[in-house]
């Protein structure tokens, strides 16, 4: 019976030792061996076989990006102003081996590394820089650290900083500093609102004079041009009146000259068409007789002729 137990503790030790010796490693992270003392080699994710009693465990590394957060630190900036900063780092291990045997505790090398460059950075800056150039004080940390961190295998992914607080009175005089900004913008921006409104006014005016005195041009335009055509529609009257005159006027002459010619050369006929020829054009008081001096040598002798005829 004794000899049945002793086997079975026999091989349940058998099998805790390959148990031991079947490393298993998760993904995501690296797990350094060492034999018999000595930096063996890097497990990978998945399983390996370790020799029992030869090969050791060191430790088992992350090789996902990790992030640090640092606590706020006092720091005095150029002009002398104690203020309060704290930090959040990204990095990553790429170098398992370097990570565990170049420094004692890679997370501690990282920041304090990180807060005294942080002092000495901001240590040769005023607080206004300080406030206004956060992002160059990340990019200053960053290329630092990170050339620092290279040595034991770790990447510095990106340093932020989260706050910046200065003293409770600088806070407050800087409240009221902007406040006053604010009230300056603001007074500004009324002052260019009612210069644009009494610009906009004037230009309104201003084309609306444009426009009055367009309107007017063109109305005195239209006036003119109607006033030539009355005037050209009254020339057309006269001219058709003249016309019309000339007309008759050549009529009357042609009857004149058809009855001499059928009354023959008697000088009292002639006479006696003439005065009823100018009697006719008389009658139209737009017409103006203008008689050569036979005519009016003539005339003398119309009386004459016309006592004649009432004898006759």
């Amino acid at each position: 019976m004794g000899f049945y137990i002793g086997l079975g503790v026999i091989v349940i030790l058998i099998l805790a030792v390959i148990m031991s010796s079947i490393k298993v490693v998760h993904t995501g992270n690296v797990l350094i061996l060492e034999r018999f003392g000595l930096y063996y080699k890097t497990l990978e994710p998945g399983w390996h076989v370790t020799i029992p009693f030869v090969d050791f465990a060191k430790t088992r590394i992350s090789m996902k990006q990790q992030i640090l957060d640092i606590q706020p630190q006092t720091v005095i900036t150029k002009d002398n102003v104690n203020i309060s900063v704290d930090n959040v780092i990204f990095y990553q291990v790429l170098d398992a081996k370097d990570a565990i045997y170049n420094i004692e505790n890679y997370v501690s090398g990282i920041m304090y590394s990180t807060i005294t460059n942080m002092r000495n950075i901001i240590g040769d800056m005023s607080l206004d820089e300080v406030l206004a150039g956060r992002d160059q004080i990340n990019v200053k940390l960053l290329h630092i650290v990170d050339a620092i961190t290279d040595a034991y295998g770790i990447k510095i992914l990106s340093v932020e900083i989260k706050n910046i607080l200065p003293p409770t009175e600088i806070q407050i005089a800087m409240e009221k500093q902007m406040k006053a900004e604010r009230e300056k913008r603001a007074a500004i921006l009324i002052a260019e609102g009612d210069r644009e409104s009494s610009i906009a006014r004037a230009e309104g005016e201003k084309r609306g004079n444009i426009l009055r005195a367009e309107a007017e041009k063109e109305s005195n335009i239209r006036i003119a041009e109607g006033m030539k055509e009355s005037q050209l529609l009254e020339a057309e009257g006269k001219a058709r009146a003249i016309d019309e005159i000339s007309k008759a006027e050549a009529i009357a002459i042609e009857k004149i000259n058809r009855a001499i010619i059928d009354s023959g050369t008697d000088a009292r006929v002639i006479a006696l068409k003439q005065v009823e020829a100018l009697t006719e054009m008389s009658k139209n008081p737009a017409n103006k007789l203008i008689l050569p001096v036979d005519t009016i040598n003539s005339l003398g002798s119309v009386a004459a002729i016309a006592d004649i005829i009432k004898e006759k």
